[in-house]
C-alpha cells in the first residue's frame, strides 16, 4: 500500500512538472470540395480524452452534428453571440501521443458582417479550449495527488491511533504483571505459612492420637477394676 502511494505521487509530480503550451495554428482543410482556411491546435494527451472535451466543447456551442466527417455545429454562439446563419466545421486527427482539433467556417456561409468576428472570435475559443483541456487534466493529477495524500493522512492517523491503542494495552500488561508478581509473593508466602500449619497440625494429630491412647489405657483399667468389685 505504501509502495503504491509512493508511486502514484512521485508519477503524478512528473506530470504535474510538465506544462504545455497552447499553439493556434492556420491550416488548410477539405470541407464539401471546398478548401477552407481552419484554425488548428495540437494537443498533448489520450486520444479519448481530447475528444470527450472537443465534443463537449463544440456542444456547448451549438447544434453538433457528429455523424460523418467533419462534424458540423449549426446556429453557433460564438464568444456569446449566437448566430441563426452560418455553419462551424470541426474535427480531430487522432495520434498516439497527441491529437490535433481544428475548427473553421465556410466564408460564403456566413453574412459579410459576421466573418470577420467569427473567425477572430473562434480563433480565441480554439485558443481557450486547449488552456481548458490542460488545465482539467491537471486538475485530474491535482484530484489524485489530494486522494493519495489523503490515503497517506487516512493511513498516518490511523497508525496514531494504533500506537495509542498499543501504549494503553503496554500499560495495562504492566499493571497487570505487577499485580501478578505481587499475588505471586503473596501466593509464596501463603504457600509456606500453610506448610508450616499443616506440618504442626500433623503433630498436634499424632500428639492427641497418643494421649487418646494413654487415656484409652487409663479407661480399660478403670473398668477393669470395676468388673472386680463383688
Amino acid at each position: 500500500m505504501n509502495k503504491f502511494l509512493i508511486l502514484t505521487v512521485f508519477t503524478v509530480g512528473i506530470n504535474l512538472a510538465h506544462s504545455q503550451t497552447v499553439t493556434v495554428n492556420k491550416q488548410n482543410e477539405k470541407v464539401k470540395n471546398e478548401t477552407l482556411e481552419v484554425f488548428v491546435t495540437s494537443l498533448d494527451g489520450s486520444k479519448n480524452d481530447i475528444q470527450s472535451a472537443w465534443v463537449r466543447f463544440l456542444k456547448d456551442m451549438g447544434k453538433l452534428k457528429q455523424s460523418g466527417h467533419p462534424m458540423t455545429v449549426t446556429e453557433p454562439t460564438i464568444s456569446g453571440t449566437p448566430f441563426s446563419k452560418g455553419i462551424v466545421y470541426a474535427d480531430m486527427n487522432e495520434g498516439d501521443k497527441s491529437s490535433t482539433v481544428w475548427m473553421g467556417i465556410n466564408p460564403a456561409e456566413w453574412d459579410d458582417k459576421d466573418i470577420k468576428y467569427a473567425n477572430r472570435e473562434l480563433q480565441k475559443m480554439l485558443y481557450q479550449f486547449g488552456v481548458k483541456f490542460y488545465r482539467d487534466q491537471v486538475q485530474k493529477q491535482i484530484d489524485e495527488t489530494q486522494q493519495a495524500l489523503d490515503a497517506v493522512e487516512k493511513q498516518q492517523q490511523r497508525m496514531l491511533n494504533q500506537n495509542k491503542d498499543l501504549t494503553i494495552k503496554l500499560s495495562n500488561s504492566d499493571q497487570e504483571k505487577i499485580q501478578l508478581e505481587k499475588s505471586l509473593e503473596a501466593n509464596k508466602f501463603e504457600n509456606a505459612v500453610l506448610k508450616v500449619k499443616l506440618e504442626n497440625n500433623k503433630k498436634a494429630q499424632d500428639s492427641l492420637l497418643n494421649v487418646g491412647v494413654q487415656i484409652k489405657k487409663v479407661m480399660e483399667t478403670h473398668k477393669e477394676r470395676q468388673r472386680k468389685i463383688n
